[in-house]
C-alpha cells in the first residue's frame, strides 16, 4: 500500500473548511470513550462496551437507515457475567436517534487511533485543492454529499445489518475521486513499501489510482462497518460519485506545475 505524504499542487487561498473538519474529527475522536487510551483502540470490557454504545448510537447502521427505526435492543455499555463468560449489555434505547442524520454523526466518529489518522492524513493532503476549486461552501456540500452516499449505498448493499458505519472514509473517498479526476498528473511525495518505505514522487492517477483499485477488490466481499474492519464497499460509492461530480469541473481547473526536467550531468558538471 503506498502512502501519500505530501502533494505538489499549490492553493491560492487557505482550506479553512478542510482544517475544520480535520479539528472537528479529533475533537470527536478525544471525546469517544475507550479509544484514547491504547493507539488501536483496544482495551478493557468496559472500554469497549462504552465504545460499542457510542458508535452503536451516533454510527449510521444500515438496518435503522432502511428502516428509519431503532431496533428493541441497543448496547448500553455497561457490563455484565453471563452463562457464557462477561459480555456488554443489551437494553431498550434510551436517546432519540434519527437514522438519516446518522450518516452525518457517522462521519466524525472513529474507532481507533489509527482510522482517524490515516482519514485525516488523506484528507490533509487532498482535500486543500478540492476546496481550493469548488469555494468553501460547495467544498462542504461536497464532502457532506459523498458521505451521504456512501453510507446509504453501503446500507442499501446490506439491509440487514446491524453494525455501525463509522467513520470519514465514504466523504473522503469522495475527495480522492474529484482529485484524480481534476488532478491527475499532479505529483504525490509517497511512501513505497519495498523492503522498507522508499520515498517517491508518484503521478496522483498512480497514487489514487491504485488505491480505488484495491478498494474495489476488498469490496468484494463488502466488509465491515464498524472499527474492526472496512467497509470497502462504502469507499468505492464515494470515490466514484466524486469523481463523477468533477468531470464536468476539469476544463476550467488550472493545474499544477510541471516539475523540472531533469537535466543529466555534461562533463564540465560535479557528480
Amino acid at each position: 500500500m503506498v502512502i501519500p505524504v505530501h502533494d505538489v499542487n499549490p492553493v491560492r487561498r487557505t482550506p479553512w473548511v478542510t482544517y475544520a473538519l480535520i479539528v472537528l474529527n479529533v475533537v470527536v475522536f478525544l471525546r469517544t470513550p475507550g479509544v484514547v487510551s491504547t493507539p488501536l483502540g483496544r482495551g478493557s470490557l468496559g472500554e469497549l462496551c462504552r465504545l460499542e454504545a457510542f458508535t452503536d448510537r451516533w454510527g449510521a447502521v444500515p438496518r435503522e437507515l432502511i428502516h428509519d427505526r431503532l431496533p428493541a435492543l441497543v448496547p448500553t455499555g455497561g457490563t455484565a457475567v453471563g452463562p457464557q463468560g462477561p459480555g456488554c449489555i443489551l437494553g431498550p434505547p434510551g436517546y432519540d436517534k434519527s437514522p438519516p442524520l446518522s450518516v452525518l454523526t457517522a462521519m466524525f466518529v472513529h474507532g481507533s487511533w489509527l482510522h482517524l489518522l490515516g482519514n485525516m492524513l488523506f484528507l490533509w493532503i487532498f482535500g486543500n485543492n478540492i476546496e481550493d476549486r469548488l469555494g468553501r461552501v460547495r467544498y462542504l456540500l461536497f464532502y457532506l454529499l459523498c458521505g451521504y452516499a456512501a453510507g446509504y449505498g453501503f446500507a442499501l448493499l446490506d439491509p440487514s445489518s446491524g453494525t455501525p458505519l463509522i467513520g470519514a472514509s465514504g466523504a473522503i473517498a469522495g475527495v480522492l475521486g474529484a482529485y484524480l479526476v481534476l488532478y491527475p498528473r499532479a505529483r504525490v511525495w509517497s511512501l513505497v513499501p519495498f523492503l522498507f518505505f522508499i520515498p517517491l514522487r508518484l503521478p496522483a492517477w498512480a497514487v489514487l489510482g491504485l488505491w480505488f483499485v484495491l478498494q474495489a477488490f476488498y469490496s468484494a466481499g463488502y466488509g465491515v462497518g464498524n472499527a474492526g474492519g472496512v467497509a470497502y464497499v462504502a469507499h468505492v460509492i464515494g470515490f466514484a460519485l466524486g469523481a463523477l461530480i468533477a468531470v464536468p469541473l476539469r476544463p476550467g481547473t488550472r493545474q499544477p506545475p510541471e516539475p523540472p526536467p531533469r537535466v543529466r550531468p555534461g562533463p564540465w558538471q560535479l557528480r
